[in-house]
C-alpha cells in the first residue's frame, strides 16, 4: 500500500478521499487557468454564475472519478457529465419548458415507503431503477461520499483563507 507521511500525518494514495481532492484541486486549476478579463459588473455577475457551475461540476465529476466504475451512482454521474460536455460541444441549445404539478398525496400508510423510495430515487443519479435494498446502499454510499466531498472542500477553504 502506497502512503506518504507528511507533517506527521500518514496518507494512503488509494484512498477515495485523495482521489478527489487531488482530482478536484487539478480542475480547479484548470478553471482559474482559462479565467476571463473582468469587465462590466453585470458580465462579471454571469462569470462568477458560470465559474459557481464549472466548480460544481468539477466537484461531482471528480467525486465520480474517484469512486469509479463500481457503484451505479458515479457510473450515472459520470454519463450525465459526459453527455452534457458532448452537447456543450455541439453549441445546440434547445430550451424546454416543463410545468412541475404537485400530485395529490396519498393517505393511506402502505404507500408511505414507497412515496420515501421515489424521493431517494430523485435525489441519487442513476437510482431510477433500483429495488429498494440496493437503493438504500446506493444512497449511503452517496452520501458517504458526499460528506467527504464536503470535508475536503472545506479544508481547502480552510488552507487558502490562511
Amino acid at each position: 500500500m502506497t502512503s506518504i507521511t507528511t507533517s506527521g500525518v500518514t496518507l494512503n494514495i488509494k484512498s477515495c478521499k485523495t482521489k478527489f481532492a487531488h482530482r478536484f484541486v487539478r480542475s480547479l486549476l484548470q478553471i482559474g487557468n482559462h479565467a476571463p478579463p473582468s469587465s462590466s459588473s453585470s458580465s462579471e455577475e454571469k462569470l462568477i454564475q458560470k465559474r459557481r457551475q464549472r466548480i460544481k461540476i468539477a466537484a461531482y465529476s471528480s467525486m465520480a472519478h474517484a469512486v469509479g466504475p463500481r457503484m451505479n451512482w458515479s457510473r450515472a454521474l459520470l454519463f450525465k457529465l459526459r453527455n452534457r460536455a458532448s452537447r456543450h460541444r455541439k453549441k445546440k441549445r434547445v430550451v424546454v419548458i416543463r410545468r412541475r404539478t404537485k400530485k395529490a398525496s396519498r393517505s393511506s400508510q402502505g404507500s408511505v415507503p414507497v412515496d420515501q423510495a421515489k424521493k431517494l430515487r430523485r435525489l441519487v443519479p442513476g437510482a431510477k431503477s433500483m429495488d429498494l435494498c440496493s437503493l438504500l446502499e446506493e444512497t449511503a454510499h452517496y452520501i458517504t461520499c458526499l460528506s467527504t466531498q464536503i470535508k475536503v472542500m472545506q479544508a481547502l477553504a480552510d488552507h487558502l483563507s490562511k
